[in-house]
């Protein structure tokens, strides 16, 4: 265990350990007897007390102890020097299985129950774990206890922050000292405990403490996680905000007519399979409680009514970052040409709020015209023709064209901007750039440069309106870390894909040399789809999403992804590619279930089928009892109990053009299965499907 072989036994320890086990047996049997005859005389009770002491973590022994207890305590309640006693040698078995084995769950559970009785000496609990962390200061168990107790005791928060200090003043390498240190600074400065009102101040000190543990031993990991804590608690916001949105504020959105509505999408002509428009609302935290009562969405022929709003996240059902609804356009609207005013006005009546249970108090309001057009869409712009091919020669500079709406404006109003984040990230960047300054003495070592690293990104998480100024830093620092520390080569790559992402977004600039025009044989430059290629720079992770809400062709071709979560924000997407990639299953595709607007999806070049199946994706074997939703199985549908994984996240999908080849997974059978489950399906691999 953690790392120790096992070395073997000596003849003598061998039969010293056979003859420990053979007791151990007897007594277990007889035990089982008793509890299962529901004997509770003194000979079995006292029997129980020896198997624990042997086996603490024997948890039918202490149940059954709690049987007895009950039964004697019922039988002399009116005796409380019986009941103290009773109490008292339960307390005593408990211990006695401690000094067997500080660990066990079992015990500390049970001395827990005997507490909750209300007859022992609190004192005495203190006394005693101050004896048991006098022999391991870092066993969690009894933390956990002393939290329990100081919390019977009524003891101040304040009583037990100085008993972390004292702890940590012993040994700085005590990890549960700092990280009950973080429960309880939590507390007092969310109840604006006297001392602990101002955020910054309490920060500041925390620092400063734990600054003195990094540099009197740097190996050693417990201040740095401590350090990374605070570092968090700094750039958290306190406050649920809503940080984007699709339409942007002061936006100008063309939709095609009744007549059109098969064409495919322009740049500036959205374009839905059903005829409802969708709203999207991204905060910085995930929120729960949105809906038609919170948010208020009005136009011309909307005024609020049937708008369900719904979380994209696949993990709580209640509440998420980005939530969506679609806004239903009326038939009798879609014959006109006018233009709509639309107004989303969101948390001006309470209800939504964050998961830590701050409530949304920072109302936003969204406005943008919303154009239903007619024009004739030019001649093969209609998905049924063609296929989308994602090769550099079929992709052209974007070129603003006089028929297009202003992208650079809108490429400006991305991010809503927040009064009250501008305000607080004065003294958050004080503390920052202080803390930086101070550990750049550090970057000989791989801990320095990661901390430095962290820090400068938490800096330009600060200010999402202005343009990072230490992107290109830490980038290098990440580079020079997974050539320094290969055994967290991943997680180090997953960072700097993040930092490079955040860079790529950074600016209207940035991202409009990453934007092209789809270019065909058919349509004009005007008339092309705008695609952002964030192709072939060896990313591994997805993030600013933010930022993407407007993209509605994606390439995110050679690159070295594992997952897409995350983009189920973009609920604009109607292409999307995603070859050459390192994807291994089909569940790693999940966030997929949710572009509804997906049409033209390449997968092609990937692992999918290579590996066993990802069920760490499950919190069960089968998809049919995960928390997403149950799925509707006919298995004389299923062409192979193989495919279910691709059955999961493609069932619901109208695709018309899929991509797979390249995969282990790809067949002549399950093509076919691919043909029976995607019945919209015009083109797969490169082949059109009768």
């Amino acid at each position: 265990m953690h790392g120790r072989p096992r070395k073997p036994l000596k003849p003598v320890d061998e039969a010293a350990v056979a003859a420990k086990a053979e007791k151990l047996r007897a007594l277990q049997s007889e035990f089982l007897s008793n509890h299962q005859n529901k004997i509770y005389s003194k000979e079995a009770v006292e029997l129980s007390a020896k198997l624990l002491e042997i086996n603490p973590e024997l948890y039918t022994a202490w149940n059954y102890r709690k049987l007895a207890v009950q039964q004697n305590l019922a039988q002399c309640e009116s005796d409380p020097e019986s009941v103290n006693s009773i109490l008292d040698e339960e307390l005593k078995v408990v211990e006695n299985a401690l000094r067997q084995n500080f660990k066990s769950y079992g015990a500390w559970h049970h001395r827990k129950w005997v507490l909750e009785k209300g007859h022992s000496s609190m004192d005495k609990e203190l006394g005693l774990l101050d004896k048991f962390q006098a022999m391991d200061a870092r066993n969690f168990h009894a933390w956990n206890y002393r939290r329990f107790v100081a919390a019977l005791m009524k003891r101040s928060d304040e009583d037990e922050l100085e008993h972390t200090q004292n702890m940590i003043d012993k040994n700085l390498s005590n990890y549960s000292a700092w990280h009950n240190r973080s429960v309880l600074l939590s507390n007092l400065m969310k109840k604006a405990a006297p001392g602990f009102t101002s955020k910054d101040e309490v920060l500041t000190r925390e620092y400063e403490l734990v600054r003195e543990a990094l540099f009197t031993d740097e190996d050693d990991q417990s201040g740095w996680f401590y350090h990374l804590w605070l570092l968090d608690q700094t750039v958290r916001s306190e406050f649920p905000l809503l940080v984007s949105s699709w339409p942007v504020e002061g936006s100008d959105i063309s939709l095609p007519a009744a007549d059109y509505l098969d064409g495919c999408a322009s740049m500036n002509v959205f374009h839905y399979s059903s005829r409802n428009f969708p709203l999207v609302l991204y905060f910085n935290q995930s929120v729960r409680g949105v809906n038609s009562s919170t948010v208020s969405v009005s136009c011309g022929f909307n005024l609020n009514i049937d708008l369900i709003w719904k979380p994209l996240s696949s993990t709580d059902s209640q509440s998420a970052k980005v939530w969506a609804t679609h806004l239903a356009i009326p038939d009798a609207e879609l014959h006109s040409s006018e233009a709509y005013q639309v107004e989303v006005k969101v948390g001006f009546s309470q209800g939504i709020v964050s998961t830590t249970g701050v409530a949304y108090s920072h109302p936003s309001q969204i406005s943008f015209q919303l154009h239903l057009q007619k024009t004739p869409l030019e001649s093969g712009q209609d998905s049924r023709f063609g296929r989308i091919q994602w090769k550099d020669d079929c992709f052209a500079v974007y070129e603003p064209g006089s028929a297009e709406p202003d992208l650079v404006n809108l490429l400006d109003n991305l991010t809503i901007k927040n009064e009250v984040e501008s305000t607080a990230s004065t003294w958050q960047a004080r503390i920052i750039d202080d803390e930086t300054n101070i550990f750049r003495d550090l970057l000989d070592c791989k801990i320095g440069k990661l901390t430095v690293a962290r820090l400068l990104t938490a800096y330009n998480s600060l200010r999402p309106l202005d343009k990072p100024v230490h992107c290109k830093e830490v980038l290098e620092l990440y580079s020079e870390l997974m050539k320094l520390d290969p055994s967290h080569y991943q997680y180090y790559k997953d960072n700097h894909s993040l930092v490079l992402l955040q860079q790529v977004t950074s600016s209207k600039e940035s991202l409009l040399s990453r934007c092209f025009h789809y270019r065909d044989s058919t349509l004009s430059t005007n008339g092309s789809p705008l695609c952002l290629r964030l192709n072939n720079l060896a990313i591994s992770q997805l993030g600013s999403f933010e930022k993407l809400l407007w993209v509605q062709m994606l390439d995110l071709s050679n690159n070295e992804l594992q997952s897409i979560e995350g983009l189920e924000a973009l609920q604009l997407l109607s292409q999307l590619c995603l070859s050459n990639n390192k994807f291994r299953s089909f569940t790693a595709l999940e966030s997929l279930r949710y572009l509804k607007s997906l049409k033209v999806l390449d997968i092609s070049q990937n692992e999918i089928g290579s590996h066993s199946i990802d069920t760490t994706r499950y919190l069960f074997r089968s998809p049919l009892s995960h928390s997403v939703g149950s799925c509707d199985w006919n298995i004389n549908y299923l062409s192979s109990e193989t495919y279910w994984e691709a059955f999961f996240v493609l069932k619901d999908m109208g695709l018309t053009q899929l991509d797979v080849a390249g995969n282990a997974i790809t067949s002549k059978s399950f093509n076919v299965f691919l043909e029976k489950l995607l019945p919209t399906l015009k083109w797969l691999d490169g082949v059109e499907v009768n």
